[in-house]
């Protein structure tokens, strides 16, 4: 007994320990399950309390924190008692670090790097089940967080305080004034989601859309989103993978899946897209990306949220581009957008965690706060951005000058209703 006790101490010192050389900045107490209590960081900011209750909480912590972390919250061996863990997150994510990690997590991380082609084989066939995993739940998880029009993806905030809503639609503006719409033009939305975006280039830029997604949830909506529309004529919706589309395509937009493709398929992505793009037309991608180069994806998400997923650098996405033949005519990067974007989901969430009880358990729920919570402070703290990338086939197809962007903006903002923000933040 004495022994066990003893292991437990020196167990309870050493994660503090090693917290004190990551935590500078921050006032975080951290009790420990044998009672004690550690203060880390500088005494600045407001006051954290977090507790974990378990020993094998501690070792978990201690052996994967990248892992164990998440874990620990969703199976409530890590308490916040003052604070939540969104402060504790964004406690931990905004410490002053050089680029290197710590020389005792390194090895893991190479580990990782060295395996995450095998994680991202995303064959057809397990490219569907990564889909179902995530895509698949019950539908009211997503009514009771996302806006009205189901958007999946990082907002376009034209202004301070704007709605989620006029903020997504926005980004919907946004997209198809870079497709550079005409009417009657084919365009394939690759990774349709719940049909949003295709409704709208349907219905405000008169254009053909084909939606195609691995979610049987997204199909059905989409399909029943249609059906209550007068657009069934121009948008067919498809259970089909990106490598089972068909072609030639006037447009090709792609939002939010890219993410799901995997890195030892982007080749065959891009020229899978090169094929099916018209001589003439234009091809935009809007992806998750990460400014500091490759790296690897947190293996929290990788268990729990997005199985097979990888969020690129843009140095890993433009060998494969160039590669397949194609052009960039056009690179935007949105910064902080996704951070404001999560944090209107995330404020929804909690809103209406009470709704989801009757569905999901507490560990559910617990998993979706860590993951909505840990994504904002990426986006907020770390080197995580969008990346919008126009494409073309040949020279010539895209206007000059960057000014035609705004002009259909402000052209589609008469057809949709929604006035001009008076304010627009420079470079976002």
């Amino acid at each position: 007994m004495t022994i066990s006790l003893n292991v437990r101490r020196r167990m309870d010192g050493l994660l503090p320990a090693i917290l004190r050389a990551f935590i500078h900045r921050g006032n975080l107490n951290l009790t420990m399950p044998a009672g004690t209590t550690f203060n880390l960081g500088d005494g600045s900011g407001k006051p954290i309390t977090a507790g974990l209750t378990t020993a094998a909480a501690v070792r978990g912590i201690l052996l994967d924190p990248e892992l164990h972390l998440g874990e620990c919250y969703m199976d409530g061996t890590l308490v916040m008692e003052e604070g939540t863990i969104l402060d504790l997150l964004d406690l931990l994510l905004h410490q002053e670090r050089d680029k290197m990690l710590p020389h005792w997590a390194r090895p893991q991380w190479v580990m990782r790097y060295l395996w995450r082609r095998l994680q991202q084989l995303n064959y057809r066939t397990r490219a569907r089940e990564n889909v179902a995993h995530h895509y698949d739940l019950d539908e009211r998880l997503y009514s009771l967080f996302l806006d009205s029009d189901r958007q999946y993806s990082c907002a376009y905030f034209e202004a301070p305080q704007q709605s989620l809503d006029d903020a997504q639609l926005a980004k919907k503006r946004h997209l198809a004034a870079k497709l550079i719409l005409r009417p009657g033009k084919h365009v394939l939305d690759i990774g349709c989601g719940w049909g949003g975006l295709a409704i709208y280039l349907a219905q405000f830029c008169d254009a053909q859309v084909t939606g195609i997604t691995l979610s049987e949830e997204q199909l059905r909506r989409a399909r029943e989103r249609v059906s209550e529309t007068d657009l069934s004529r121009k948008i067919r919706f498809y259970l089909r993978d990106y490598r089972d589309a068909r072609g030639p395509m006037d447009r090709i937009v792609s939002v939010g899946m890219f993410e799901h493709v995997g890195i030892g398929f982007y080749d065959h992505y891009f020229r899978k897209c090169a094929d099916l793009l018209a001589g003439d037309g234009v091809m935009l991608l809007s992806s998750i990306g990460r400014s500091e180069g490759p790296n690897v994806t947190s293996p929290w998400i990788a268990k729990y949220i997005f199985p097979g997923g990888y969020i690129p650098a843009l140095s890993e996405v433009m060998p494969s581009i160039e590669r397949a033949g194609l052009l960039v005519t056009d690179i935007e990067i949105l910064r902080l957008h996704y951070a404001e974007t999560l944090s209107a989901w995330r404020t929804r969430f909690l809103a209406h965690a009470k709704d989801l009880r009757p569905i999901y358990d507490e560990r559910f729920l617990r998993m979706w706060e860590f993951y909505l919570d840990a994504s904002e402070v990426a986006f907020r703290e770390q080197a995580m951005m969008v990346m919008q990338i126009q494409l073309t086939k040949r020279q010539g197809i895209v206007p000059m000058t960057r000014g035609y962007i705004e002009r259909e903006e402000h052209r589609m903002r008469k057809l949709d209703n929604v006035p001009q923000s008076p304010l627009r933040i420079a470079g976002e």
